[in-house]
């Protein structure tokens, strides 16, 4: 179901909520159970309105902080794992507690970026969630933060319930965190700022409009809330930011009602391909473009500058422009044929190299444009 407008929210049948450590985690106590006790009466009256929720947990990092004594302390990422190992089981326990009172049943669900790269581990992770689903089991989701390293995190977690959303093929994303929604500037320091209620299109304008700076627990700023917003919305899948410390206010959404802030599809939706290139696929290096390529469709020889990394012909690069990121894309040649090729035309890449594979550096069918920075 295409969500158009915030109304279309009350004929939702699956959504993805995902839960902020700020709202999770507690300093002194470790897990906020009142919040999660809030969180299971929540799912559990959805539930009986037949819709399907997916949760994705944040908060086992902060929760290993806590039992640990690292409250201040930045962690390395071994550090960060060790953390995730202890929190994990006590998030899970919490949840198990709160959902069983309510007669149902929870399964949790590790996953990285690299699960999602790879179509088959892509598909296992969409079948078992359908599988939960049709038994009434609520999953919970969470980044496999004991095993992950730089190159395969999410980053954060709302980027992670955004790649979710498309995993279990949502009609809805809801981010619930510790403020109302998104406003036209920062409310702490700006009383007359406004919260923006809807959003057809996450322009540059919008994007703008995001500080980057998140909670004391959390990792994921407003920046990143629209960073998944955008992921979510091009995949067809309605996204929502709410405050979580405001009893009711998922319900509230639910029903239509004016509470946080609701992000609608566009048309700017992108096929499975163009989402595997734009969001999963890892980056191998970066082909800096000319003057001449300001709107590319596809990357000719003859608008390539230079080029960085060491990357095979097939892998993900970035395609930079003077004014910024402008796309990403699958290349025809390896970095190191296209170092052969750099100041020479199309005519010239079978006498250089001995072969013609493509005229093209990156065709357009393997090209995906990207909000320039």
């Amino acid at each position: 179901m295409m969500m158009k407008q915030r109304d279309n929210l009350k004929h939702i049948k699956r959504m993805v909520l995902k839960v902020g450590s700020s709202l999770l985690a507690d300093a002194k106590h470790g897990v906020n159970t009142a919040m999660v006790q809030r969180l299971a009466k929540d799912i559990k009256r959805l539930h009986d309105q037949g819709i399907q929720v997916c949760l994705v947990s944040s908060g086992a990092v902060a929760l290993g902080r806590v039992q640990l004594g690292w409250l201040d302390k930045k962690l390395n990422v071994h550090e960060k794992q060790a953390a995730a190992a202890i929190g994990q089981p006590l998030l899970m326990h919490a949840y198990q507690k709160a959902f069983s009172e309510l007669g149902l049943v929870v399964a949790q669900m590790l996953l990285t970026k690299d699960d999602l790269r790879h179509r088959r581990r892509y598909i296992n992770a969409s079948n078992t969630s359908k599988t939960l689903f049709a038994a009434g089991v609520v999953p919970i989701v969470n980044e496999n933060d004991t095993v992950v390293v730089e190159e395969i995190k999410f980053g954060d977690n709302d980027s992670l319930g955004a790649l979710v959303s498309t995993v279990v093929e949502a009609d809805l994303m809801v981010m619930m965190t510790d403020v109302d929604g998104l406003f036209d500037a920062n409310p702490a320091d700006h009383h007359e700022a406004k919260r923006l209620a809807e959003v057809a299109q996450l322009s540059t304008s919008i994007m703008d409009m995001a500080g980057d700076v998140g909670s004391s627990f959390g990792t994921g700023g407003m920046k990143s809330k629209l960073d998944a917003a955008k992921i979510a919305t091009q995949s067809g899948i309605a996204a929502a930011i709410i405050n979580g410390e405001k009893e009711g206010a998922l319900l509230q959404l639910l029903a239509g009602e004016d509470v946080g802030t609701v992000f609608t599809c566009g048309s700017d939706r992108h096929s499975w391909h163009e989402h595997w290139i734009a969001n999963l696929l890892p980056i191998s290096g970066k082909l800096i473009l000319n003057r001449d390529a300001l709107d590319v469709s596809s990357v000719k020889l003859e608008q390539l500058e230079s080029l960085e990394g060491d990357f095979d012909k097939g892998e993900c690069v970035e395609l930079w422009h003077q004014q910024g990121l402008m796309a990403r894309g699958l290349t025809n040649y390896n970095a190191e044929d296209m170092r052969k090729l750099l100041g020479h035309g199309t005519q010239d890449i079978e006498s250089i190299l001995g072969y013609i594979d493509m005229k093209s550096m990156v065709h357009q069918d393997n090209l995906v444009m990207v909000e320039r920075g």
